[in-house]
């Protein structure tokens, strides 16, 4: 349920002190220039429009425009009668919250012709009163140009940005339920069938074992072998599931950045010849971390990955066109991660801020026996 004071815009960028001056300006204006009758019409006024003001935000259809029509009435009698130009800036804050584009250009341009012609007009009747606040009503007129097109598109971005929020997490949910599924498959596969084929010599050994137990030796080594086949293929299931292989990584990061509409590049061969297993994980994880911090952080437009190789080493250039890295973040969580796992290979991480930010990333293919022993 909306507050009273939500007719304040949460997205204008200005400290709520702000309004509340901007509130209070009406009545001061009002009693210091004005007759008794005049203040009793003026107060009338200014409730009338804020009541309208505050309707305009709860109700829905074509109540809300009618709302706006007597604010924007309200607007224009107290420019012409008491030369006050704010109402104008109120008006111009809610026109921004308007996110149908025919509505918004329609009531945009309303509130701005006839604030303009409002004031001119009361230049000619009220001139003394007018330019005693002219800087005044310059930063009005200005903030009635500005102020709706700037906080349109600003609540527009934030609403694509949680839809694009929302499509990530859905496309998240259907990786893993795609994953289950494949895992499913492959232990009915596997398991099921090595499982049945155990079940039934089981049943035959126990058949056998009264009737021909020189057959029974023959059965048990059937089942100790497809228990052994079975075993392995687990194993090779498992190892694959805890391994990323590089070229599907540099499948998931181009989607990745592309989701966030940046462009994605690729020069080299995501496919390694000369790296094992153990290295060619680390170096999936790391541009995988990489590319989590270019899409949070880098506000880039553009991201390349070079891969590199050669017999001895493997490469990769991550650069992006953002705002660079500061110094003080080198020692985040995210790159001292990819250090501690590139160091567990022998390998180095290398930052350069150039137009962006530059991330090297080498490996040697010939990683020390102690290092595969420790992540085992």
């Amino acid at each position: 349920m909306e507050k009273w004071y939500h007719i304040i815009s949460k997205n204008t960028g200005l400290s709520i002190y702000i309004w509340v001056i901007f509130c209070i300006l009406p009545f001061y204006f009002i009693i210091r220039y004005s007759t008794p009758f005049e203040i009793f019409i003026g107060v009338v006024m200014i409730v009338l429009f804020f009541t309208s003001y505050r309707l305009s935000f709860i109700k829905r259809g074509w109540t809300v425009y009618l709302a706006v029509g007597i604010e924007m009435a309200i607007s224009i009698g107290m420019i012409l009668y008491f030369s006050f130009v704010y109402f104008s800036l109120f008006l111009a804050f809610f026109i921004g919250n308007v996110q149908s584009k025919a509505g918004f250009i329609t009531l945009y341009v309303v509130n701005l012709v006839t604030t303009i012609t409002a004031t001119t007009i009361s230049f000619f009747t009220h001139g003394q009163i007018l330019f005693s606040q002219l800087p005044f009503i310059v930063i009005s007129i200005l903030g009635i140009i500005l102020l709706p097109v700037n906080l349109y598109n600003r609540i527009k971005q934030e609403k694509l940005e949680h839809q694009l929020e929302d499509a990530n997490e859905r496309i998240a949910e259907l990786i893993v339920f795609e994953e289950r599924q494949r895992i499913a498959r492959d232990l009915h596969d596997t398991l099921g069938q090595k499982l049945s084929l155990i079940g039934l010599k089981s049943d035959l050994a126990s058949r056998l074992l009264q009737k021909h137990p020189d057959k029974v030796q023959k059965e048990i080594m059937d089942i100790h072998q497809t228990a052994r086949t079975a075993l392995k293929e687990v194993r090779e299931m498992v190892s694959n599931m805890r391994s990323a292989r590089l070229e599907d990584e540099i499948i998931h990061a181009k989607q990745v950045i592309e989701a966030a509409e940046m462009e994605f590049h690729l020069e080299g061969e995501a496919k390694l010849e000369h790296t094992q297993l153990l290295v060619e994980n680390v170096l999936g994880m790391c541009l995988k971390e990489a590319v989590t911090n270019i899409v949070k952080h880098s506000n880039a437009n553009i991201c390349t990955v070079v891969i590199q190789q050669t017999p001895s080493e493997v490469s990769i250039i991550i650069k992006d066109d953002g705002t660079g890295i500061a110094i003080p973040t080198v020692k985040g969580n995210g790159l001292r991660g990819m250090k501690e796992r590139l160091e567990f290979v022998n390998g180095s991480l290398e930052i350069e801020n150039t137009n962006g930010t530059i991330l090297t990333i080498k490996v040697p293919n010939v990683v020390k026996q102690h290092s595969e022993e420790r992540l085992s």
